[in-house]
């Protein structure tokens, strides 16, 4: 069978993901995106969605203790390092590692965490909204960008 129509390797459905209006208006007040599992070759939807949102004008925060910078900034180990506020985090992480980065997350206190296309953790998803953070799961950032502003 192919893998790309096999059911069995689908994310479960997320749970609890906002309306388009409530993700629009995050991506108009967002100025700071940590960008967690960050890499630097080519083809890789990580590269190809932070390089958006700096086209766009975010101030990438890259996160990925396997790299020293991404695009001449400093990458950082993990997110915890990151200096200053930030607006969303947005994660390239198997969905299995989410759970990992929820203390993480809840420390940094950002206004969202975004789990990318694909990525769907309900559970840590469930404790990252109840210290108050909004979640987008099994999203895209770049195409949602695209298709809401």
């Amino acid at each position: 069978m192919d893998e790309a129509c096999d059911i069995s390797r689908r994310p479960p459905a997320p749970e609890g993901n906002p309306e388009d209006g409530a993700i629009a208006d995050a991506l108009r007040a967002a100025k700071r995106i940590a960008v967690i599992g960050i890499s630097a070759k080519p083809g890789r939807a990580s590269l190809d969605v932070a390089r958006y949102l700096q086209d766009h004008g975010y101030e990438i925060l890259p996160v990925n203790p396997m790299l020293k910078e991404w695009e001449g900034i400093e990458c950082h180990p993990s997110l915890n390092e990151v200096p200053g506020p930030v607006d969303i985090v947005d994660i390239f992480r198997k969905p299995g590692s989410v759970g990992e980065l929820v203390e993480e997350i809840i420390a940094k206190k950002p206004k969202w965490a975004w789990l990318q296309l694909g990525i769907v953790n309900n559970e840590a998803a469930a404790q990252i909204r109840k210290a108050g953070i909004k979640v987008v799961q099994d999203r895209c950032i770049k195409i949602e960008h695209a298709r809401l502003i």
